[in-house]
């Protein structure tokens, strides 16, 4: 299980996740992408399909293979886990008095929930919320190593460094980093993560976000970005993919 992780919104950990996935399916291997972002999931809105049912569904008790599904369009080897629903308190308007419990709570949740996803298929890619709060922790302490996503924006890189810190402390080791959005990686990345830089993505130039639910981008129909993502993948195997 490899959680791709990052400091900062949008600095492209989802469409690392399906362009790690979608090279893997080209090698013949099966993958399950999985949304543990339950607060601003992105993954079900990129691959075209339902943030229902999801990643909630497996904590309740469904078999994750059954909840996993394909995007749309469908991707060779690849079934997609949205995150579901999210906290209790999301969108209701209720007070939570009792956070760190609450907190407490959700991080065993998924914990448990990627418990259940793990070998379903021969890959699991985990895209994790930006930060370093309690959901940011639950996949890292699930996933066996972790991949950094960041742009070449100073604050992104920045974070980015505390999240590659933050994993290491939580046992998932940093397999690498990925530059995305760049076509070249600027000198010193690689030092201020205290990481091997696995590479560098284009910028396709499409809005990785959609309105929505069935009419998903396709952010990797691009011969360069899904050429940068083959690399990635290979420099990850044999050790981590």
């Amino acid at each position: 299980m490899l959680a791709v992780a990052g400091g900062k919104g949008g600095a492209g950990k989802t469409t690392t996740t399906l362009g790690l996935a979608a090279a893997l399916g080209r090698q013949r291997r099966t993958v399950v992408a999985v949304d543990a972002d339950r607060e601003m999931p992105d993954l079900h809105a990129m691959s075209g399909v339902a943030r229902t049912p999801g990643l909630d569904a497996v904590a309740a008790g469904w078999p994750a293979e059954l909840v996993a599904g394909p995007a749309d369009p469908p991707t060779a080897g690849v079934d997609v886990l949205p995150a579901g629903t999210g906290p209790p308190s999301a969108g209701s308007g209720a007070v939570d008095r009792g956070t760190d419990r609450a907190a407490d709570r959700r991080t065993a949740g998924t914990e448990s929930s990627l418990a259940r996803v793990r070998g379903v298929a021969d890959a699991v890619l985990v895209d994790c919320p930006a930060g370093a709060g309690p959901d940011a922790v639950a996949p890292l302490r699930a996933a066996d190593a972790a991949v950094i996503v960041t742009t070449t924006d100073p604050d992104c890189l920045r974070d980015a460094a505390k999240t590659a810190a933050m994993a290491r402390e939580l046992d998932a080791p940093v397999a690498g980093a990925v530059v995305s959005r760049a076509d070249e990686t600027p000198s010193g990345v690689g030092r201020l993560l205290d990481c091997p830089v696995l590479g560098d993505v284009p910028d396709a130039g499409i809005d990785s976000r959609t309105t929505s639910v069935g009419r998903g981008v396709e952010p990797l129909d691009d011969d360069e970005v899904r050429a940068a993502h083959d690399r990635l993948v290979s420099a990850l195997q044999p050790k981590y993919l």
